[in-house]
C-alpha cells in the first residue's frame, strides 16, 4: 500500500507518551521515524512500564508507542555527534522534542538554530505549560496536568475526591494535536515551501479538550461543574444521562427525553417530569427513581426493552467480554508483531483506514541504536 506520508522523514527527539504517540501516528501513516536516542540507556519512555511489563529491554508501553520507528543514537553534549544531527537535520521533514524549554537552546537545536540549517523542516515541540509563566518549567506529566486543568473534577460522583481518568489522556490528545499541525504545517509548505514552527502544551490540549465543560463555565455565571450524586457521567448533562447497576451488571443512559423514558419504563413518577428543567435541576431525585427501576432486571432485558424503543442505552463492558464480543472481533483491531529477542507484542493498531484499507504495523519498535550505523551511511553522515 502507497501511505501516504511515505519519503517525509521524522527525527524525533520526543521521549515518553505526548510525543511519541504523534510519532506513531506519523510512521503508521507512512512517515520514515527516526528516534535519536541516548547512546546506551535510549529514550527514558524505555523504563515507564505498565504492571512492570518488559520485552526485550524496553517496557511494553515503549514497544506499544513506538513501532514502525528506526533509532538513532547520538551524545548531543558531544561535538561531533551533535555535528552528524545536524547533518541528518538537514535532510529532514520533520522533527519533534518535547524538552522542558532552555534545553534544546543550551544545545543548540533550538527552532530559530534549526531554520538555519533547514528553513523547510517543521519543528514541532510539546510542553507540559507553555513556554512562559511560572509552570513553565514544571514537570509536564499526564497525571499533574489532569489534576492541574480542572479534569479531575469532572469524573467520579458528587462527593467523591478528584478522580483522575485511568488512561493518559493528556498525552494522546495533546500528541494528536501535535499532530495536526505537522501535517498543516507540510500542507502549507507544499505552497510557500518554507518550514514552521508547531507549539503545544499539555494544559492547553487538556483544556481543549474540555472545551464543553469550560465553555458552560465561562457563560453560566462561574458557576463550579456539580457531579450527580450517583453515577455521573457528565456534571452538566441532565437525566437519565449516567450508568446504572442492574439485577447482573449495569446499564448506560444517554441524553434522551425522560417523559418518554417514563412511559416505556411504565412510571408515572418519571413521567410527572415534564418540564426538562427539572431533568437538571432534580437530576439526583430522578436518577434515584431510575435506579430502583433498573436493579430489578437483568441488563439484557433492558437493553432489549429500551433499544426496541429507540432509547439510547448500552450494557457496561470489561476488557475480557469486549475483546471476546463479535463487534470487537469484525473491527479487527489486534495486531501483533514479533521482536529481535522472539517475544511477542499483541496491541491494537492505527485506528485510521485508507481506502478500505486496515493500516498494520511493519515493524516493531527498535532496539536502542539499532539503525545507528546504516542511518550514518545511507546519509554521509
Amino acid at each position: 500500500m502507497n501511505l501516504p506520508l511515505k519519503d517525509i522523514i521524522v527525527l524525533e527527539f520526543a521521549q515518553f507518551m505526548a510525543g511519541p504517540s504523534a510519532g506513531l501516528r506519523l510512521a503508521d501513516l507512512g512517515a520514515r521515524v527516526i528516534k535519536i536516542e541516548r547512546p546506551n540507556s535510549g529514550e527514558a519512555g524505555r523504563q515507564i512500564a505498565l504492571k512492570n511489563l518488559f520485552l526485550d529491554g524496553s517496557s511494553l508501553v515503549f514497544h506499544t508507542a513506538n513501532r514502525n520507528k528506526e533509532s538513532y543514537t547520538a551524545n548531543l553534549k558531544d561535538s561531533e555527534d551533535l555535528k552528524r544531527v545536524k547533518k541528518l537535520i538537514e535532510k529532514a521533514d520533520v522533527m519533534t522534542h518535547n524538552f522542558r524549554p532552555g534545553v534544546m537552546e543550551n544545545i543548540g537545536l533550538d527552532y530559530n538554530t534549526v531554520k538555519e540549517i533547514n528553513p523547510q523542516l517543521i519543528y514541532a515541540t510539546v510542553t507540559g505549560y507553555g513556554t512562559e509563566g511560572v509552570w513553565a518549567k514544571k514537570p509536564g506529566q499526564d497525571l499533574l496536568v489532569q489534576s492541574m486543568s480542572g479534569f479531575a473534577k469532572l469524573s467520579g460522583n458528587k462527593n467523591d475526591d478528584p478522580v483522575p481518568v485511568g488512561a493518559a489522556v493528556s498525552d494522546i490528545i495533546t500528541g494528536t494535536h501535535l499532530t495536526h499541525g505537522i501535517l498543516a504545517s507540510l500542507l502549507k509548505r507544499v505552497k510557500t515551501n518554507k518550514g514552521a514552527l508547531v507549539e503545544v502544551s499539555l494544559l492547553e490540549s487538556t483544556l481543549d479538550f474540555q472545551f464543553e465543560a469550560i465553555t458552560t463555565f465561562l457563560n453560566d455565571g462561574h458557576q463550579k461543574p456539580v457531579r450527580a450524586k450517583q453515577g455521573n457521567a457528565h456534571a452538566y448533562l441532565a437525566a437519565p444521562y449516567g450508568v446504572y447497576k442492574t439485577k447482573d451488571g449495569y446499564i448506560a443512559l444517554a441524553m434522551g427525553s425522560l417523559t418518554n423514558l417514563g412511559r416505556i419504563l411504565q412510571n408515572p413518577e418519571l413521567e410527572s417530569y415534564k418540564d426538562p428543567n427539572t431533568w437538571f435541576e432534580k437530576r439526583d431525585e430522578i436518577m434515584d427513581i431510575l435506579r430502583s427501576i433498573l436493579i430489578n432486571k437483568k441488563t439484557e432485558y433492558w437493553l432489549h426493552l429500551l433499544e426496541s424503543k429507540g432509547v439510547w442505552c448500552s450494557d457496561v463492558f470489561d476488557y475480557k467480554r469486549l475483546l471476546n464480543h463479535k463487534a470487537y472481533k469484525v473491527l479487527k483491531m489486534d495486531q501483533k508483531f514479533h521482536l529481535l529477542s522472539g517475544e511477542t507484542v499483541h496491541t491494537t493498531r492505527c485506528p485510521i483506514r485508507l481506502n478500505d484499507e486496515r493500516l498494520f504495523a511493519i515493524k516493531p519498535a527498535p532496539r536502542i541504536g539499532q539503525h545507528t550505523e546504516s542511518i550514518i551511511k545511507e546519509f554521509n553522515l
